[in-house]
């Protein structure tokens, strides 16, 4: 009983994480889109089109849990068709970050500096990782590779956050205008490998 007591507490906690995190995502996704496309800047656009669509995996993630307390229904077909269309989105932005970022480089075109681009990709700095070792403490006490997977996607997202950091900083404090689109070429096998793995299928066992 008391197991299965606290099972219950710790899906209640993967919930709330998981809500926490699609919430925070989709915040983060579209302030970054609006001052990445204002600012001319292909890596804060790369990285908040990434968040939006990475909402589909946290919601995918949140059902589930949800489904496991009786709380929600979920098909598998359901399920696979929204984790594949998320791979394919993935994909066609490696595309985007490949055309948009050798368009810049070759072309010369300057992006303006993001003050607001600066402040989201820090704060989600620290956001992201705190949200991912608690998915990581809740995966090794139910066990569960899905939520082990949800959290290093999390991971994922820090990394992706510091690296479009890195090339506003550059751009706005040293003037390195090239730093832009060279950063959003870094995330490319981070988002290629997220975009292959849902597109497979891979971490489907909750």
């Amino acid at each position: 009983m008391t197991a299965s007591v606290d099972r219950v507490a710790l899906l209640r906690r993967g919930i709330a994480l998981e809500a926490v995190t699609v919430g925070y995502n989709a915040f983060e996704g579209l302030v970054a889109i609006g001052a990445g496309v204002t600012a001319g800047s292909v890596a804060l656009t790369v990285f908040g089109i990434d968040s939006v669509i990475e909402v589909t995996s946290g919601a995918l993630l949140w059902w589930r849990l949800r489904a496991e307390l009786g709380l929600a229904p979920l098909g598998p077909t359901v399920e696979r068709r929204a984790a594949r269309g998320a791979g394919f989105l993935l994909l066609a932005l490696g595309m985007y970050i490949v055309t948009d970022s050798v368009r810049v480089l070759v072309t010369g075109s300057r992006p303006d500096s993001s003050l607001i681009g600066i402040v989201l990709t820090a704060i989600s700095l620290i956001v992201m990782p705190l949200l991912a070792r608690g998915k990581l403490r809740v995966a090794a006490s139910l066990g569960s590779r899905a939520v082990r997977a949800d959290a290093h996607e999390t991971i994922v997202c820090a990394w992706l956050s510091g690296t479009t950091l890195l090339g506003l900083g550059l751009n706005a404090v040293l003037g390195w205008w090239w730093a832009d689109p060279v950063a959003a070429l870094a995330m490319l096998p981070l988002i290629v490998r997220e975009g292959l793995e849902a597109w497979r299928g891979e971490n489907e066992d909750t």
